[in-house]
């Protein structure tokens, strides 16, 4: 029985980590799953959740999710058009608000 407990709070957990794109989300969602496992493993449930959840906490705020490069979709508006373009700051390129190439 508790070793179904400790799977399945620990596959709850890896779903978890993966949530929040801030470092404030990702903290929040590390230290909810920190504290969970760390009540369901430890011998006493207070303290196990206090050290899960401070782990959890830290390693969700100090992992940022790999995004490449950062996405700037500052949009400008084209008054002739009337709709909204950004460019991408990594190729140069203009694109309208949808996606599309804006030639």
């Amino acid at each position: 029985m508790k070793k179904n407990l400790i799977c399945g709070v620990g596959l709850a957990g890896l779903i978890l980590a993966g949530c929040g794109t801030t470092p404030t989300e990702r903290a929040a969602t590390g230290g909810l799953a920190g504290a969970a496992l760390g009540a369901a493993v430890g011998d006493s449930a207070l303290t196990g959740a206090l050290v899960g959840g401070a782990a959890g906490a830290a390693i969700g705020y100090y992992t940022a999710p790999k995004t490449g490069e950062r996405v700037d979709r500052r949009q400008y508006w084209d008054a002739r058009a009337g709709r909204y373009y950004f460019q991408d700051r990594s190729t140069g390129r203009y694109y309208w608000e949808n996606g599309a190439p804006r030639y």
